[in-house]
């Protein structure tokens, strides 16, 4: 029997609250990742006499390091279609995907997967055009879903986001609880109550997960215990204290730049109450040797210059600390501020660039998998039927050691016709991003030049 519509089942219920409880556990953490990435972490460096004595002059220093080697990854993964055997159906996704700005949203998902060791996109109905599915992706801030420990598959998963006014208060709070045949809107108002439901009636999930280094045996801390999940890692958790630590190194190099870069003087003979500025006024032990304005009556005040002191100590530690980020993570010295002392070739970044490409190709493996499902999923919303096809589809992803437009122009034409060539012309428009109806089009323009050339005309009247 149906539970009534404002109302959830015992089922449901339970699965409710159980997403509740093992999202709360993991949120915390993940919300520090983002922090990282967004370089918006709460970390006080400084002792507190010294914060007390200087300020705001000296601000809690952060270098962007995470942000670095997470944007590295995902400025070279674009997905640019499918390639499932079948044109009609690769063009459909490509539509479908465009119509939801997927293209932009995909990049979403992959940034966050790579921060937060996992993104998701969901599927679902679409009221309005029943041949257009809703497509959009999700952060693992919002939602969590729950694999079968045997099949590996998601049974079930709830999304949740909050509405706050302009003071930051909370007005309202929504859920999406997704479960295999049904998805379920709710609103929090003294309980958790049903807005509406889709009976789509899927024996899916409608949910692909993008799972960012995942393994066959993940952990996850919590109060109760450990819970195998497929929950993926970060790629900023082998550089968190790393990052922490240069943090500190710049933090206090902006510290001994305000305290003990400056040559210190010492006047011996003269107490507090004779530096003085030209109107008389009373100086700060600050003011007097910036100021240069002192008034000194006592004449055998003797003077002494401390050395001041270097800050290659500092910049020699960040150095260290940057090398270490870039052996974790794959990222040349010349992504980390620190390029060696002679330019290097273009041959040579692009070959201190290899570990890094490579990286961004092993990414491809899992983020296609999602991208599989998505397509599966989309088109079981938008026809009814289950199409296998789609279920083997190869993700059609750029070239990820030609990120740049005139490298793959460069590639390309290597690559593109000519005596022996190793690639046929529409290929190489694809390689260049092409997308097939331009190709099409190109293809087109190519026979009316061929037959309006002069050779072409003279071959045609020889062989009439």
């Amino acid at each position: 029997m149906t539970a009534p519509l404002s109302r959830l089942s015992d089922d449901e219920s339970m699965a409710l609250g159980r997403l509740c409880n093992l999202h709360d556990q993991e949120k915390p953490e993940l919300e520090e990742y983002d922090r990282l990435y967004e370089g918006t972490q709460r970390a006080t460096y400084m002792h507190e006499e010294i914060f007390r004595e200087s300020g705001n002059r000296i601000p809690e220093v952060r270098i962007f390091w995470p942000q670095t080697a997470v944007d590295a990854i995902a400025e070279r993964l674009f997905l640019q279609g499918i390639k499932s055997g079948d044109d009609d159906l690769d063009a459909e996704f490509r539509r479908v995907w465009l119509a939801n700005d997927m293209d932009q949203g995909m990049q979403q998902a992959i940034t966050d997967a790579l921060i937060m060791r996992r993104s998701y996109i969901s599927v679902g109905t679409n009221e309005d055009d029943p041949e257009t599915p809703v497509v959009a992706p999700e952060s693992p801030l919002e939602l969590y879903v729950r694999y079968d420990a045997r099949t590996r598959k998601p049974i079930e998963g709830l999304r949740r986001w909050c509405v706050y006014d302009l003071s930051g208060t909370l007005t309202e709070e929504y859920g999406t609880l997704y479960l295999p045949d049904v998805t379920i809107w709710l609103e929090r108002s003294s309980g958790w109550k049903v807005i509406d439901r889709d009976e789509h009636g899927l024996g899916e999930l409608p949910i692909a997960t993008l799972v960012n280094r995942s393994r066959t045996s993940s952990m996850m801390s919590s109060g109760r215990g450990a819970t195998r999940e497929r929950i993926g890692r970060s790629d900023i958790e082998p550089i968190r204290t790393l990052t922490w630590q240069g943090n500190k190194l710049a933090t206090d190099m902006g510290v001994a730049a305000e305290r003990v870069a400056i040559p210190l003087r010492a006047l011996f003979g003269a107490g507090p109450d004779e530096f003085k500025d030209e109107k008389g006024n009373p100086m700060t032990p600050m003011q007097a040797p910036q100021g240069g304005l002192l008034a000194i009556p006592e004449s055998d005040v003797k003077a002494f210059e401390f050395q001041a002191a270097q800050l290659s100590n500092f910049t020699g530690a960040l150095r260290e600390v940057s090398q270490q980020i870039g052996m974790s993570t794959g990222l040349p010295p010349h992504y980390l501020g620190t390029p060696s002392d002679n330019p290097a070739s273009a041959e040579a970044i692009t070959g201190s660039e290899s570990r890094l490409a490579t990286r961004a190709e092993a990414k491809q493996l899992p983020f296609g998998a999602a991208v599989r499902r998505v397509a599966w999923l989309m088109n079981r919303f938008a026809t009814g039927q289950w199409e296998a096809s789609l279920k083997v589809a190869k993700p059609d992803w750029r070239n990820v050691r030609t990120p740049t437009v005139g490298a793959r122009a460069d590639a390309a034409v290597k690559l593109g016709p000519k005596d022996k060539a190793i690639l046929p012309l529409r290929t190489v428009r694809e390689e260049l991003g092409y997308s097939d109806d331009e190709i099409d089009a190109m293809e087109e323009q190519d026979e009316l030049d061929l037959e309006r050339s002069p050779s072409s005309r003279l071959a045609t009247a020889l062989g009439g």
